[in-house]
């Protein structure tokens, strides 16, 4: 037996220097790719899973392929073969996993790539991408490097890869069907249709500068220019005035729990997130300063503060909470009005009084009438909130039974979908802050071309509304924003 088990071992021994030198030979090959950094990095999240995925992009990916997988043939493109994975310098087996290989222009970055899916334990996953690290010509990727390369080599625009980051970061269904519209290019498209129509009323009017004096421009090409821009000017507008929709529904709808000490605002809070989020107390102001959880309530995101109760405080600390809780309710999207139901005012002019000492003017409200289980069936405060002037939305409700959390959830649900609207209706959304800003930049523009006597000062607004629009897109000096959009990427991305 020792013999036989000797042979074995030096079987064993001949074989890892075999593969071993196979892959030195395969790295020395790597060494000698084109130019240009090859990057690698996990795709598919970090943490123990059943099946990582780990991918490199750049000209030495297919080097890399041959060298953890030992073979000089690559596995056909696009599909998957399986394959043992060793570290080339030691030829130690790493795993039994997947492979694939995307040669360029034909993958997601418009680069050769490579994909390893292997078993998601930590040290396999380490083991791999040690093993790559050793390679000549390989370095880990940036956060966001893949996605950058894929928009550098024109496989999508900057509003695409905007939607890409938050279909990654999309935690409700109106925020992912909201991503995966604009990743797909719809925003995009009507951003270069409206540049395009920028791009040809500008040569007319360079056109109508150079060529004028010849008679080969008639004078009636500046009033097609100047209808072309009004109606531009019109479609912006009211691309302008969506409301915000999209930002909210892409950062969360900021919604406020208001209404004075001891009417359950915190118990509120507790029975929409289900944890006992804020502390409850019989004790008027307890609540200080401003509590905060994250919500998705019918699909739609909802950031929910609960705050102090409003009133004349003596204490510094509760003085301190109040101006808290009514600097948040100036920035609120969506008001949570929270009223006593066994003392609500039955007047409706002093009821709407108290709405408007909690509400500030214009925002979104929902009336909520809790401590309904105090009196005893009888309906009569919310008979009083319907008579007389038009009040919000409203719904008993009582936070210890739980009874009215359904006509709740509706009216907010019903409340969210007005301020975030329907992401598959329509046109696209404005999404980005940096959308909102550039666009008004064009429109002033527009608003000069229109006011200028000279032909060449119009052209130039003319040209100055156009390089707005591409610093949406990116196709014109996108350089100086691309950081901005592309740190908020994952490693892998």
């Amino acid at each position: 037996m020792a013999v036989v088990g000797g042979a074995w071992s030096r079987a064993g021994m001949a074989l890892r220097r075999a593969l071993s030198a196979a892959g030195r030979r395969c790295a020395q090959r790597l060494c000698s790719v084109a130019p240009g950094d090859t990057i690698f990095a996990v795709s598919s999240g970090h943490g123990r899973c059943g099946v990582a995925v780990i991918r490199t992009s750049g000209p030495g990916s297919g080097g890399a392929l041959r060298s953890l997988t030992g073979n000089a043939e690559l596995p056909p493109p696009r599909v998957m073969a399986l394959r043992r994975i060793r570290d080339p310098h030691t030829a130690e087996l790493l795993d039994r996993g997947l492979v694939v290989w995307f040669p360029g222009p034909r993958s997601f970055t418009g680069e050769d790539c490579a994909e390893l899916h292997v078993h998601g334990g930590p040290a396999v996953v380490s083991g791999v991408l040690r093993a790559l690290g050793r390679l000549c010509g390989l370095r880990p990727a940036e956060p966001g490097e893949f996605t950058r390369r894929a928009f550098h080599r024109g496989k999508l625009d900057l509003t695409a890869a905007e939607g890409l980051r938050d279909l990654i970061h999309a935690e409700t269904e109106a925020q992912r069907q909201q991503a995966l519209r604009q990743m797909d290019g719809e925003l995009g498209r009507l951003y270069r249709r409206w540049g395009e129509t920028l791009t040809q009323a500008l040569a007319h009017v360079e056109a109508y500068i150079d060529f004028s004096e010849d008679d080969n421009v008639e004078e009636e090409v500046l009033s097609q220019v100047d209808a072309a821009v009004r109606a531009l000017e019109r479609e912006m507008a009211a691309h302008l005035r969506d409301g915000r929709r999209g930002e909210l529904l892409r950062v969360g709808v900021r919604a406020v729990i208001a209404g004075p000490p001891n009417v359950g605002k915190s118990s509120l809070l507790n029975l929409l997130c289900q944890r006992p989020a804020a502390i409850v107390s019989p004790v008027a102001g307890t609540t200080r300063d401003v509590v905060e959880v994250s919500l998705n309530v019918s699909g739609y995101p909802v950031v929910l503060s609960d705050t102090a109760g409003l009133r004349d405080a003596t204490d510094p600390i509760e003085r301190e909470g109040v101006s808290r809780a009514r600097e948040r309710l100036q920035h609120a999207d969506l008001v949570l009005a929270v009223l006593d139901a066994t003392s609500v005012p039955t007047d409706p002019d002093e009821l709407g009084a108290a709405l408007r000492s909690l509400v500030p003017p214009a925002t979104p409200c929902v009336l909520v009438l809790n401590k309904a289980d105090l009196l005893g069936g009888c309906t009569g405060a919310l008979d009083a909130c319907t008579r007389g002037s038009p009040l919000p939305p409203t719904t008993l409700l009582s936070c210890k039974t739980g009874e009215g959390t359904d006509r709740l959830l509706q009216l907010l649900g019903q409340q969210l979908a007005q301020l975030c609207g329907d992401p598959l209706a329509g046109s696209p959304s404005l999404t980005q802050s940096r959308h909102s800003a550039h666009l008004r930049g064009c429109m002033a523009a527009l608003a000069q071309y229109r006011q200028q006597q000279d032909v060449g000062m119009a052209a130039e607004q003319l040209r100055v509304a156009r390089r707005h629009l591409g610093h949406i897109t990116g196709h014109v000096g996108a350089e100086d924003i691309l950081d901005v959009i592309f740190r908020d990427f994952c490693i892998g991305k």
